[in-house]
């Protein structure tokens, strides 16, 4: 199988190009009638997916993924089980899977990857979603014990109150910049004298 893309895209660790890289091989293998499924590396492929955050292509393509090889990969298992928690939208659940198997060399990188990113996702969707939380429910979706969750909020500008160990979000800022283009000031200006003669 030729594998170069592939290589160069973990070697760089452009982990979010795996998935596309996959299925255009498959794509091209299925075309030209190619035995592939027995040496396909299907957890890697399933987690490219996952790291795209693309839940429905993961699923179609676990439903493509014989059950002789799905029985047979307990790796592959595990990466669903991922998925599974993310399509429930088992925030806590996805943290657990990650950290419950041990990786293989191959994959380990990318699930260190996929865990941060994951991370951060959670933290941006706790900004975007509370004003405030617990400190509990915090370190829930950030898949971490109480005292890092804190400290990693805290260093991201969000404030504690050790009574009620209530945490305070602090909003990100949003930048708009507008810029003034003269010609839509001109044509602004014609209009409103027109509508006023």
């Amino acid at each position: 199988m030729e594998f170069s893309l592939l290589a160069d895209a973990v070697k760089s660790k452009s982990y979010d190009k795996i998935a596309g890289i996959y299925d255009e091989l498959m794509l091209q293998y299925s075309a030209q009638g190619i035995a592939f499924q027995d040496e396909w590396p299907y957890a890697i492929h399933l987690l490219g997916h996952l790291y795209n955050n693309d839940i429905n292509s993961a699923r179609f393509l676990w439903k493509t993924i014989p059950a002789a090889i799905k029985e047979g990969r307990p790796e592959l298992v595990a990466v669903w089980k991922i998925g599974q928690k993310l399509w429930t939208r088992d925030y806590a659940g996805v943290h657990e899977a990650l950290r419950e198997y041990e990786w293989s060399p191959e994959v380990r990188d990318i699930i260190l990857s996929f865990s941060d990113l994951y991370t951060k996702r959670m933290f941006d969707l706790l900004v975007s979603a509370y004003s405030t939380i617990s400190v509990q429910d915090t370190a829930l979706f950030l898949g971490m014990n109480v005292g890092d969750a804190t400290n990693y909020v805290l260093g991201q500008g969000w404030s504690l109150d050790p009574a009620s160990q209530m945490l305070t979000v602090k909003k990100q800022a949003i930048v708009k910049e507008q810029k003034l283009d003269a010609s839509k000031l001109q044509r602004l200006t014609e209009y409103v004298f027109h509508l006023e003669h």
